[in-house]
């Protein structure tokens, strides 16, 4: 699901079905999904639910309203149908190659959408905070 702007960006970057929100309701699709992934906490999982199929999961990168997918990922496996995964990044060795490997194979694609020097930090943390950015937004560091 994403906005009309980025529709064929998210088809290039693989998704099987892209639902435009701003001209479709996405909880009114007859496409039942065996995961839903929403990466910017738009969508909760009392939405998703519906269109999960039975043993669907729903992961999401934000903790949902009053923290609700820490608790619906501890409670979700134990009735056996659909559930909730809350995902903790774990960094190690092995998952550094694994990404160094992606992008040596060209099959990592970064999305980028703006980049700022160090002293436009507080610029950049703002446009972050309005939540229309697509992709990453860059801080430059150093030269």
């Amino acid at each position: 699901m994403c906005n009309t702007k980025n529709v064929d960006l998210v088809k290039a970057l693989g998704a099987d079905v892209v639902i435009d929100y701003q001209t479709k309701d996405f909880t009114k699709t007859a496409t039942r999904f065996h995961f839903i992934f929403d990466a910017v906490g738009k969508s909760s999982f009392g939405q998703c639910k519906p269109l999960l199929t039975n043993k669907g999961v729903y992961i999401s990168t934000e903790l949902g309203k009053n923290a609700e997918n820490i608790f619906l990922a501890l409670t979700t496996p134990m009735f056996g149908g659909k559930r909730v995964l809350f995902p903790i990044p774990v960094m190690n060795k092995e998952t550094v190659i694994f990404l160094k490997q992606l992008v040596e194979k060209g099959e990592y694609k970064p999305v980028i959408d703006r980049q700022y020097i160090l002293s436009q930090i507080v610029e950049a943390y703002k446009y972050v905070e309005t939540g229309q950015k697509t992709g990453n937004v860059i801080l430059k560091i150093a030269d």
